[in-house]
């Protein structure tokens, strides 16, 4: 290609970086290029929130503009902040590899309170404009008071700096991108299937017009596919729900073992609690007619679900089902016990890694009051145990995410493999995730405690029953049987397990907690 391409970017750190990103991968093409900086309607009002701005493409008209006059070649966006409808005569020609789509909560280090779930300590002041993380951090934390926080990257970093709020949220792509240093704050990340994203977040696009068939050709190069093929999903949805910006929506697709698995999270608005789905298909072919039913004002829920475990008034699993007048039955059919009242705490000496496969496991363990004498790593199942060891005053260091075992297991095994776990756990445990550790770990079982089942548990005419673990399954098909027309939903494979042995068609949530229990119930 002759000539030299002119680029059109804003002039942010983080847009001129991307735009320069794109020039020299052109360069490694035998392309010249330099960039030409726009101001956009989204660069000249800092001090509204986005909900507050006229119109969508605050921060691509401009550029769209420019390109349309022939006064620029090519724009680079984040491709997060494209409307879903492309401006008469202009293309993506290309899309770029997908940084990280996962959120950062950057705290300041004297407001953080690991007791609480994302760390920010009770009532705290979060910065953020988005309608999506706002409605998403309140459906964790209602506690928390969400501020406006307008800027780019580094002058949002600078505002927590300077203490103007507690705690600010934003992505991560941008601050990997900067190579920013955040160790001066408490950093928690959030990925993309516990805090869904933005459509598209964390991919660059690349814009031109139409009729440029040589630039077009020559852009392929850099183009990734299969990426687009999944932010062809995220912004299909975005677009069927009529949104912009301002829309409390977040979406995330991804490919895996050969499906797509999508993650969808809808408010009506900032201060709502939102829905959230998780939907796995083979194509992606109308999967924007396959979302937008779930989140139809008109769509019939259960009148009753039934959980086998008792369900706090703030749980969130409780208002996420209340908020459709679903009515809840909480009772746990089993009951626990310890098997063990004291605790040599010198065997901590030697472990590297503990490892809680549920929350009475960490209830059970922390009762023995364990004295730590070096650093220890720790583990668990499932975001419910996370909360639990959190409330003892840890953090853990590894989350297992999914509802199956084995792979929960492979992820682990890639940390602490070689090394020494200690397993605090039920008397019968499956040790699952002992079975996909390396021969070289050291493993140690320690029971805590051991399971009764109740007697003659008795029978729900709830529509969903929801099943927390195989011994609950174990106590309530004893002496019941499944009702015509009741669905089955298992909060693990383990459990699920169980429900196959007596025959029982059920559907597994992607993350074994009650954030994963209440997009189950809700994709019904």
């Amino acid at each position: 290609m002759d000539r030299k391409v002119i680029i059109g970017t804003r002039g942010s750190e983080l847009a001129l970086w991307q735009a320069n990103f794109v020039k020299d991968r052109l360069a490694e093409i035998g392309v010249a290029a330099e960039l030409k900086i726009i101001k956009t309607q989204g660069d000249r009002i800092i001090n509204l929130s986005f909900d507050k701005l006229e119109g969508k493409g605050f921060f691509t008209k401009e550029l769209e503009e420019e390109l349309q006059l022939g006064k620029i070649d090519l724009a680079v966006h984040s491709h997060k902040d494209l409307p879903t409808e492309h401006p008469p005569g202009l293309i993506i020609a290309a899309v770029s590899e997908r940084e990280d789509p996962s959120e950062l909560l950057l705290i300041l280090k004297d407001c953080v309170d690991v007791h609480h779930k994302l760390s920010v300590k009770y009532g705290g002041i979060v910065g953020t404009s988005s309608n999506r993380r706002k409605a998403q951090l309140l459906a964790h934390r209602p506690d928390l008071e969400i501020q406006d926080l307008r800027g780019n990257v580094p002058t949002r970093i600078g505002k927590l700096r300077d203490e103007a709020y507690d705690a600010i949220m934003i992505a991560k792509a941008g601050v990997h991108r900067l190579g920013i240093d955040l160790s001066e704050f408490h950093v928690e990340e959030l990925g993309p299937t516990e805090f869904i994203p933005a459509p598209a977040q964390g991919a660059l696009a690349i814009q031109i017009r139409e009729n440029d068939r040589e630039l077009f050709d020559v852009l392929q190069a850099l183009h990734h596919p299969e990426v687009a093929a999944e932010l062809a999903v995220e912004r299909k949805v975005l677009k069927s729900f009529g949104g912009g910006c301002h829309l409390p929506l977040g979406c995330y697709c991804r490919k895996h073992d050969d499906v797509y698995q999508v993650f969808t999270a809808k408010a009506d608005e900032g201060d709502e609690f939102p829905d959230r789905l998780f939907l796995e298909v083979k194509t992606t072919e109308g999967i924007e007619n396959t979302v937008l039913p779930y989140f139809a004002k008109d769509r019939k829920f259960p009148k009753k679900v039934f959980i086998s475990r008792d369900i706090s008034e703030h749980s969130y699993f409780r208002r996420a089902l209340e908020i459709h007048d679903i009515e809840i039955e909480g009772r746990s059919l089993i009951r626990t016990v310890p098997v063990i009242t004291k605790f040599d705490s010198y065997i901590l000496k030697s472990v590297d890694w503990l490892f809680f496969t549920s929350k009475n496991a960490v209830e059970y363990f922390f009762n023995l009051k364990p004295e730590f004498r070096k650093k220890v790593q720790f583990g668990v199942m499932g975001a419910g145990s996370e909360e639990i060891l959190r409330r003892q005053g840890y953090f853990a260091d590894y989350v297992g995410e999914s509802g199956d075992t084995a792979e929960v297991a492979a992820e682990f095994s890639k940390l602490a493999n070689g090394s020494t776990i200690l397993f605090p756990g039920s008397e019968s445990a499956m040790r699952s995730i002992q079975k996909g550790l390396s021969a070289e770990t050291k493993i140690i079982d320690l029971p805590v405690y051991e399971t009764v089942l109740v007697e003659e548990a008795v029978a729900s005419s709830a529509d969903v029953l929801v099943f927390t673990s195989p011994s609950n399954v174990e106590a309530y098909f004893e002496n019941n049987l499944l009702e015509p027309n009741q669905k089955v939903v298992a909060i693990g494979k383990s459990t699920g397990k169980k429900l196959e042995e007596a025959d029982i068609k059920f559907v597994l949530p992607y993350s074994p907690d009650e954030v994963g229990l209440a997009e189950a119930v809700f994709g019904l």
